[in-house]
């Protein structure tokens, strides 16, 4: 018979029970940086020109690392935990327009649809593996492995199934942000500007999301009749238009300044540097009574 232990605690004796307790690794929050590293050994991006790219990417991360500083002394770990799982999006948004700066050599440019497609390619991938890295979701070696386990295969199966509707916020401002990048440079009419083109930029966000929130007003409206004001779709389109236009503007001012990406930016929005008109010059007339030699 087990004995008891003291203060009722129950018994001290009894059948053992294996527990496997694991430190959280490294290598799933590495993953993203990696991949930046994988990136810049791209041909292309052999150069110390194209390391810059870590600069816009150091400053967005930095400026949605402070918010989570700040909160860590919080008595609500709840509260902390959401906030530290919504600035990860940003984050992921930042890796996946680092990604699309340094393979903008590969995507097709010569058709804007074309290049709509492949601006929206590369975001999606690399901002959902991204944030999926670095919120943990099943990306370590331990979780791939069980894949190929039929005993945990459906449970796997089933966490991602369950981890789907949080994709949808994540991808949501990525058509926006893809639309509005291509509609700058419709607007900027193949010139570059560096001014003009950071005004294009922003209206060109401020239009795409003004008019998306209008087609989800009037798809609530038909779905769901009654009395639905604009006003909350309105304020959702204006935060996706700051938050698009302040994850861009570090990337293009990077573009003004680094001749390797501002070459690159002008293919993503099919621009050229436009160039002043010849000075006119004099003709010269041949003196009266000089004939010209046949």
């Amino acid at each position: 018979m087990a004995s008891r232990g003291l203060g009722g605690l129950g018994a001290t004796e009894g059948p053992p029970t294996a527990c496997n307790w694991t430190t959280a690794g490294l290598v799933p929050q590495l993953l993203p940086w990696l991949t930046m590293l994988a990136l810049l050994a791209l041909k292309p991006n052999r150069g110390w020109s194209a390391w810059w790219i870590w600069l816009p990417l150091a400053c967005l991360v930095g400026a949605c690392h402070c918010p989570k500083l700040a909160s860590q002394g919080s008595s609500n770990t709840l509260v902390e935990g959401a906030l530290g799982v919504v600035l990860e999006v940003p984050v992921a948004l930042a890796v996946g327009l680092a990604a699309l700066w340094l393979l903008a050599p590969y995507l097709d440019c010569r058709h804007r649809f074309r290049t709509f497609i492949g601006i929206l390619a590369v975001l999606v991938a690399f901002t959902v593996f991204s944030f999926a890295a670095r919120v943990g979701w099943g990306l370590g070696m331990e979780q791939i492995a069980s894949l190929l386990d039929p005993r945990h295969c459906a449970a796997t199966a089933y966490a991602g199934v369950t981890a789907l509707p949080f994709v949808v916020p994540l991808v949501l401002p990525i058509p926006g942000l893809a639309a509005g990048m291509v509609l700058c440079g419709l607007a900027c009419r193949g010139r570059y500007r560096p001014l003009g083109l950071c005004l294009w930029l922003f209206a060109s966000l401020l239009g795409v999301w003004v008019a998306l929130s209008g087609l989800v007003f009037a798809l609530w409206r038909i779905a769901l009749p009654g009395h639905v004001e604009y006003a909350p779709f309105l304020a959702s389109g204006l935060f996706m238009v700051a938050l698009a236009f302040a994850l861009l503007l570090p990337f293009v001012v990077l573009s003004f300044a680094n001749s390797l990406y501002r070459d690159r930016l002008k293919a993503l929005l099919q621009l050229q540097r436009e160039v002043p008109p010849p000075i006119p010059t004099p003709e010269t007339n041949p003196a009266p009574g000089v004939l010209e030699r046949g």
